[in-house]
This record gives structure tokens, sequence and C-alpha cells, in this order.
């Protein structure tokens, strides 16, 4: 895929002891690395690179897509030529750093998940700017007695629950909703055959691998209360509880988000909730973005993630 967009952006990154200094592609919801930047990240030649890279694409991120294509300026010689160059995701960088047993994987990730959530911050608060212009055209549309544009203020008028729903959010006033309530409970042994028939699993020796016994412990929490009360009394909240849970806590080796996603698709399906009609309560592009949210989220924001994807569903 070629990339020139204006989205992107170079972040520097500097390990801890200022040895290594990298100027870092980021463009859509992660960062990109090439061969050579990841052979001086890790300190290790460009061949033992591309063989664990190839390694990693037949195995645990088998029919991901890791790799972009981006123009860079360089000098050949005399000549400043412009070439179209492989790139690698964050997916990629991490899991080529576990292999090859490099703490700076560790502390590039940490980096790399501070310059997403600030990138994914701007975003925002660029689209609540573009929101509450949206707003004020709707006002102006409302008042006219021109059939066109009235039609248009109708149709801007079915997206105006979200731009509720963000102003209270920002402003602290989002509140769970009622929700649905449960008729079917998700048990460890059907989670974990959700898991593994996913076509990650059986590409890949660390996919869908339990930490411990950690993923047990995150379908028995779903169903914890007190006395006659449940903890998450509706479907909504066990569901946005269990994406929650199995992004922020980490219970396999890997692909707890891709994990976590289909989990959560599956709660809703199960309690006859996925379709709104004939609609999809949740599109591909929305629970990728609610996904990502989570995990680029700081745990002391754990309720308003929950409440969020909650209202989300409701």
């Amino acid at each position: 895929m070629d990339n020139s967009n204006a989205s992107q952006q170079i972040a520097l990154y500097e390990d801890p002891d200022h040895a290594v200094h990298l100027d870092v592609r980021v463009d859509g919801d992660t960062v990109w690395l090439t061969q050579q930047q990841m052979a001086t990240l890790f300190g290790r030649g460009v061949p033992t690179i591309s063989k664990h890279i190839h390694s990693a694409a037949k195995e645990e991120l088998a029919g991901i897509r890791t790799i972009s294509f981006f123009e860079i300026v360089r000098l050949e010689g005399t000549r400043t030529v412009k070439r179209q160059v492989e790139h690698y995701n964050l997916d990629m960088i991490i899991s080529v750093g576990y292999r090859v047993k490099s703490q700076q994987g560790v502390y590039f990730r940490r980096w790399a998940n501070g310059v997403l959530k600030q990138h994914l911050l701007q975003g925002y608060s660029i689209n609540q700017k573009r929101l509450e212009a949206l707003g004020t055209v709707f006002k102006v549309l409302e008042r006219s007695s021109t059939p066109e544009l009235s039609g248009a203020a109708e149709i801007l008028q079915k997206y105006l629950p979200s731009l509720t729903l963000l102003d209270e959010y920002d402003t602290g006033r989002m509140k769970a909703p009622r929700g649905n309530e449960p008729n079917w409970e998700l048990g460890y042994t059907e989670a974990l055959e959700v898991i593994r028939s996913l076509p990650f699993y059986s590409s890949s020796t660390l996919f869908g691998r339990e930490r411990d016994n950690q993923f047990a412990g995150i379908i028995s929490a779903l169903y914890q209360g007190f006395g006659d009360q449940d903890l998450y009394p509706s479907v909504q909240a066990k569901a946005a509880n269990l994406l929650y849970l199995v992004v922020k806590d980490h219970p396999f080796l890997d692909g707890n988000k891709r994990s976590a996603a289909a989990l959560f698709i599956h709660f809703l399906d199960k309690n006859g909730i996925l379709r709104n009609g004939e609609r999809l309560r949740v599109e591909g592009n929305a629970l990728a973005a609610m996904t990502l949210m989570i995990a680029l989220s700081d745990p002391s924001e754990k309720d308003s993630m929950v409440t969020l994807v909650e209202n989300f569903i409701a």
C-alpha cells in the first residue's frame, strides 16, 4: 500500500540510555519502522531482522496486514531520490523484539503506546471542533424553508445523539444505560473454543495461549455479585467489561485485542443484541476503534471506557 497523505507524522524515539535515536513514522492507529530501523533498535543485523519478520508473518501474525510502503527521500551517490520503502507496524515490531529477546522492545512498546494515545487525542480534538461546527450548521439548516436544506437538516439530526454522548463524556455526566437483561451465560470452555476457532490460533504458538489461569478469572468475574445483586446486571455491562478486561489484563501470550473483539461480538450475538433490526449494533470499524481506544487508555480511565462502550451498544 502506498501511503503519502498529510496525516502522517514523525515522532522522535530515544531509548532510556540515549543510545538509540529513531525518526518513527506515525500513521493511522500504529507506528512504522523499516527493517534497517528495527536493526538499529534491537542491535541486530538486517538479515536477522528479515528472518524474524518472515517467521512472525507465517506464525503469530499470519493473515494480518503488518506492512506498508512509505515514500522516503534519501541520498544515493550524488543524487537525491524518492523511494517507496517497506515499513512494518507495531505488531510486527513487538513480535521481532520478542524473538530477539531485546529489552528495547519493551521500552519501544511503552513509548509507542504513549505516542499513539497522544495522536488519537489530537485527532479527537480536531474532530470535536468539526462536530461543534456540524451542530451549528444543523441549527442554521433547521430554520430553512428550502426543501433541500430541510432534508439535509433531517439527515444531520440523526447524528446528534452521538454529539450528545461525546459532550456527556467530556463533562463527566455520562451514565451507564439500563441495558438488556442477559438470557445466556458465557462459560470458560466455550470462550476458549471461540478463540481457538479463529484462524490466528492454528497458525501461531502464542495466539490465544493463556497465561496461568488469568482468562478463567476474567470469565468468572463477569458473573460475580453481592447476594442476589449482579455486579454487571446487563448484557451491555458484561460485554463492555469482557472487552475491557481481555484487552487490558493481557490474559493471553498474544492476540489479546483480537480475542477480546471476537468474544465481545460472540457475547452480543448469543444474548440476541448484536443486531438492532437489520442493522449491526457494532460495525467492523467501530469495533476496531473501541478496542484500540481501550488499549490506549490509562487504567484510571477504566470506568469511563466501560461506560462509553455500554452506551455505544445500548
